[in-house]
This record gives structure tokens, C-alpha cells and sequence, in this order.
């Protein structure tokens, strides 16, 4: 009556293990990441970043480029950083482009 008692409780113990510790190997993929960039740079390129400010647009296009081949070698954690980069710079991209398109008085009639 004793043995079955330790087994359970060791099978709970290692269970309770691999959940703990199971996940904090491995990153999951940046699904999330992925999809938030690549709408960012749609909006980017809308607000018309390539000509507007095409600094930014390229760094945020190479960056969400460099972002799928890393989710494509299975570097999860590293595409979902180099993704949170080209999301920033994606934004940033189309901010300046909205702001260059603007009329410098404002849209204001003389």
C-alpha cells in the first residue's frame, strides 16, 4: 500500500516538474509578433512610407524580412524580437509619411 502511494506522488512531482520547467526552454512561435509587423508595414506603405520616408520604410522591410527567415529556421524568441523592431520602425515609417503629406499650414485657408 506504501509503493503505490510514493509512485503517484513522484509521477506528481514530475508532472508538476515538466510543467514548471517545460516551457522555459523553448520559445513559442511569434505568431502575434509576426501579424502585428506585417500589418504595420500595410499601413506603412499606404500612408505612401516608401517615397515619404523611405528610410525607415527599407530598415522596417528588411527588418520584417530578416523576422520571417528567423521564424522559417525555427529561431522563435528571435523572430518575435527582430518583428517587434519592424513593427517600431514600420510605424515610425508611416508617421513620417503621414506628416510629410499633411499641408505645412495645417489644411487651414488663408
Amino acid at each position: 500500500m506504501h509503493a503505490p502511494s510514493l509512485t503517484r506522488r513522484l509521477l506528481l512531482l514530475l508532472c508538476l516538474a515538466l510543467l514548471l520547467l517545460g516551457p522555459a526552454g523553448c520559445a513559442g512561435i511569434p505568431a502575434q509578433q509576426m501579424s502585428d509587423a506585417r500589418q504595420a508595414f500595410r499601413a506603412a506603405q499606404t500612408a505612401g512610407a516608401e517615397r515619404l520616408a523611405p528610410e525607415d520604410f527599407h530598415e522596417a522591410k528588411l527588418l520584417l524580412q530578416d523576422a520571417d527567415r528567423f521564424l522559417g529556421e525555427g529561431r522563435y524568441e528571435l523572430a518575435g524580437k527582430v518583428a517587434e523592431r519592424a513593427k517600431y520602425m514600420a510605424l515610425r515609417a508611416r508617421r513620417k509619411a503621414l506628416q510629410a503629406s499633411r499641408p505645412a499650414d495645417g489644411g487651414k485657408a488663408p
